[in-house]
């Protein structure tokens, strides 16, 4: 982690809690964060900025909670339910129900198998680029 007298950069910030680079250069620009200046202008965060917003997260249900995506290098993660999984050799198709969409996923029969998956489990699609991660998620976290 990073040394707590150390000043970040706002895109460090956002990595940190688990918020886009956009939404944190709005919160500076409006004043909702405050940070240093550089003498280059640049905007610097110190953690005890950070540290009210790290702590109302900490009070939302873990569903809610941006803590999860703390530890998790991809930003883009949506919750929702298996409603299917159709194993095929080495490779299982995964669908979620998110909201009103669906989202489908191709990961290992081992990944699957490994995470004990099964249709009507929460789940979270991790999305990286073009590739779709399955997370288990447990009921009671939702």
């Amino acid at each position: 982690m990073f040394n707590q007298k150390q000043m970040l950069t706002p895109r460090e910030a956002a990595r940190l809690l688990g918020i886009s680079y956009p939404t944190i250069k709005n919160w500076i620009l409006s004043g909702k964060l405050k940070t240093t200046t550089t003498a280059g202008g640049h905007h610097r965060v110190s953690f005890a900025s950070l540290k009210p917003f790290v702590e109302k997260d900490a009070l939302k249900p873990e569903a809610r909670s941006r803590e999860r995506y703390r530890r998790v290098s991809g930003r883009n993660q949506l919750a929702g339910r298996v409603v299917s999984i159709r194993i095929v050799g080495l490779l299982a198709e995964v669908i979620l129900a998110v909201g009103d969409a669906t989202v489908t996923s191709i990961i290992t029969a081992g990944a699957v198998r490994e995470m004990g998956l099964k249709k009507g489990d929460h789940a979270a699609a991790l999305i990286k680029s073009t590739d779709v991660m399955i997370e288990r998620l447990d009921q009671a976290a939702l």
